[in-house]
């Protein structure tokens, strides 16, 4: 993947924005310390990666045609990622973009690098003819869904009658 530098998205200095490039040492290792950093936050599940999933992580991802990602850097150090798939609408007949993580460090919440990453992936999705942005949140993080909610984010419904759609899993 292309590296993409975005310039400085909000009033703190030296905030770059940056495609990640997981042929790179840096971008690999510093994805994985952020998505460890997010695992062991209570929103992130509260419990840190692996070690096996540590060691393969980023190799995986790289086999991964639909993986879009970004690195927000201050002052050289790390400090968020967002991790986002490709999928499809049937509905639409048009690509969508799935932001599956989003993770800043704990000491650089609120500080505009969220609303970065998530403006780096619409820009992202916008280049790859996407009609939609989607992602999930914990019905109890009431933070990240105020700031999703700032970003234009809103749940999803078909129809008001018919409820918003609730995201479920299986794990196998």
């Amino acid at each position: 993947m292309d590296r993409l530098a975005f310039a400085p998205m909000t009033h703190k200095t030296d905030l770059r924005i940056e495609a990640v490039d997981l042929r790179d040492p840096a971008h690999r290792s510093a994805l994985v310390a952020l998505l460890d950093h997010y695992a062991r936050d209570p929103m992130g599940g509260g419990t840190p990666l692996t070690e096996q999933v540590r060691a393969v992580l980023a190799e995986r991802l790289r086999t991964q045609p639909g993986y879009v990602a970004f690195l927000a850097f201050r002052n050289h150090e790390a400090v968020g990622l967002i991790n986002c798939f490709l999928g499809f609408s049937t509905f639409a007949a048009r690509p969508l973009l799935n932001v599956h993580d989003v993770a800043v460090l704990a000491g650089h919440r609120g500080q505009g690098i969220g609303r970065a990453l998530l403006q780096a992936a619409e820009r992202a999705a916008r280049e790859r003819d996407c009609c939609k942005l989607t992602l999930e949140v914990l019905s109890n993080n009431r933070a990240a869904i105020a700031a999703y909610e700032r970003a234009g984010f809103q749940p999803y419904e078909l129809d008001p009658a018919a409820g918003q759609a609730v995201f479920m899993h299986r794990l196998l």
